[in-house]
């Protein structure tokens, strides 16, 4: 059922719909080196072989996993012969090419370059991760998208009515159920929803000659649902990145669903509640402090009790993160003491703030005039703790962080007024 033309495509109308810039390009045999970005079943090596179809250059194809130097020696090759023979150009289609190494890759770089090959890569992982700067800048980038399950049942149907390279032969009857359990648990992938439609119809047929397949025939011929994850990959970075924007925006329901994604698809639990402690301190802050006393609990029943009953206290520490009022007073504040510290003339420690422990230190003048605070009926005294008149910390109006902001006014009020008292003394 693979589709031989550009009408028979399903997906990806954003580079292949009408008048779209890659259908502009194969129909008038002008492609330029390309990479084919996404995840299974979305039709990669199935567009790519629709333009080896339609290209009248020649074509050659090799799989990363399988090929060598001298297999893509052997292609450039026969790519000059053809080139200098009657000028044809010649396109590779290389798929999986993040499986090449980067010397491997660095093999194609001047042939490509020079025009002597058009190459279309094809690959699961993020191309400007995996493929050479070089290769990426001398290509343009498509990315596949998953398709929808109006689209993946559009394509189960066909096969089921075609009887020439589909199921059609086998008379086979499919609830309308049964289409929707395939397209809704196939996760956009047409591979994996034909090939259960296939199980699901030659498994009856192979029996007593009557196709019927029903719901539940659909969901056996699928078995356990595939959590597309790859803890090392752009679903580990792209899944945790959205995981924490939820939390920070205040979406308790979207953080537990990436939770559940991370959790179902083998991520390592402390490294979500590092996340989540994380971010109970930059987007929470001082607004509730509490939530850090949560994440912090979470981490250690995550570390002390471990899968799967870890997996409560998780839940519990991202509702509370996510639904807690945000402030990121203290990620601004210690950032701007940072790039002072960093860009700034450093300042000396002020001499009556200095260590009085050690012998001499009196000597030098160390601790001379410090006024303890405990000494002061308010608990309160004021002084010089720095050396210099910088504010980093500007609290927000954000939940406790209201009183926070009070009681530094209050402060700066008696601070104020001491201060005054003391010059008109002077």
């Amino acid at each position: 059922m693979r589709p031989r033309t550009l009408d028979e495509f399903v997906g990806q109308t954003h580079f292949v719909g009408d008048g779209k810039l890659l259908r502009r390009l194969i129909t008038a045999d002008r492609l330029t080196s390309a990479v084919f970005y996404g995840p299974p079943g979305t039709g990669k090596t199935t567009l790519a072989l629709i333009i080896a179809n339609m290209t009248k250059a020649g074509f050659s194809t090799l799989h990363a996993a399988e090929a060598g130097v001298k297999d893509v020696r052997a292609v450039i090759e026969t790519a000059h012969q053809r080139l200098s023979a009657n000028g044809q150009r010649t396109v590779l289609f290389l798929d999986e090419i993040h499986r090449f190494s980067r010397s491997q890759q660095d093999v194609l770089l001047k042939d490509v370059e020079d025009g002597v090959l058009v190459l279309i890569g094809a690959t699961t992982e993020n191309p400007f991760h995996s493929v050479n700067g070089p290769l990426i800048s001398r290509s343009q980038v498509f990315q596949f998208e998953a398709l929808m399950p109006k689209q993946i049942r559009h394509l189960l149907e066909t096969a089921v009515s075609d009887s020439e390279r589909g199921l059609g032969r086998h008379q086979a009857t499919v609830d309308a159920d049964a289409l929707d359990e395939l397209c809704e648990r196939a996760d956009g992938d047409a591979r994996r929803a034909l090939n259960a439609l296939e199980v699901a119809v030659l498994s009856q047929a192979a029996t007593d000659g009557t196709v019927h397949v029903t719901r539940a025939v659909a969901a056996e011929s699928m078995q356990k649902k595939v959590i597309p994850y790859d803890a090392t990959g752009d679903a580990h970075y792209d899944i945790a990145s959205a995981f924490i924007k939820s939390m920070r925006g205040s979406d308790p329901d979207a953080a537990l669903y990436w939770l559940a994604r991370m959790l179902e698809g083998g991520e390592d639990p402390r490294f979500i509640a590092r996340r989540v402690a994380i971010c109970a301190s930059e987007d929470v802050g001082l607004a509730d402090s509490n939530a850090l006393v949560i994440a912090a609990a979470a981490a250690q029943v995550t570390d002390f009790v471990g899968l799967p009953e870890c997996v409560y206290a998780l839940a519990h520490a991202t509702v509370y993160v996510a639904a807690a009022p945000k402030s990121n007073s203290i990620t601004v504040a210690i950032g701007k003491a940072r790039d002072d510290v960093r860009e700034k003339p450093i300042l000396p420690v002020p001499r009556h703030l200095r260590d009085t422990s050690y012998s001499g230190a009196r000597q030098l003048g160390h601790g001379a005039q410090y006024q303890y605070p405990h000494n002061d009926p308010s608990g309160y005294v004021v002084q010089d703790y720095l050396g210099a008149v910088r504010q980093y910390y500007a609290p927000s109006v954000h939940g406790n962080e209201t009183q926070i902001a009070e009681r530094i006014e209050e402060l700066r009020s008696i601070a104020a007024r001491r201060t005054a008292d003391k010059d008109a003394r002077i």
